[in-house]
């Protein structure tokens, strides 16, 4: 336990910033979970949750949860598994109207 007094407001500083962190995580990762399984489903609402993915994830690099760059990773791979799905979606309609 700590003795001073800065030492004992760092240990409550620190209590407090990891609630907070855990539960902005917990959102981007249920959110990244969410839009993935709509990827892969080929749900409609695969736009509306890139958009709250991007929002989420701006968020928390604002808030100094995520670096900048790994909010970008994330994104990046988000929105490319999101077109690759689209392209074999369309490619698949193209060949049955071909056939």
């Amino acid at each position: 336990m700590p003795i001073k007094k800065s030492a004992k407001k760092s240990v409550r500083k620190t209590k407090k910033r990891t609630i907070f962190n855990k539960k902005v995580k917990k959102t981007v990762k249920k959110v990244m979970k969410d839009t993935k399984k709509a990827i892969s489903s080929g749900s409609k609402e695969v736009e509306d949750l890139a958009r709250k993915a991007q929002k989420v994830l701006g968020k928390a690099v604002k808030s100094g949860v995520y670096h900048k760059n790994t909010a970008a990773r994330k994104l990046s791979r988000l929105i490319k598994a999101k077109k690759s799905k689209t392209i074999k979606a369309t490619e698949k309609k193209t060949k049955k109207e071909v056939s």
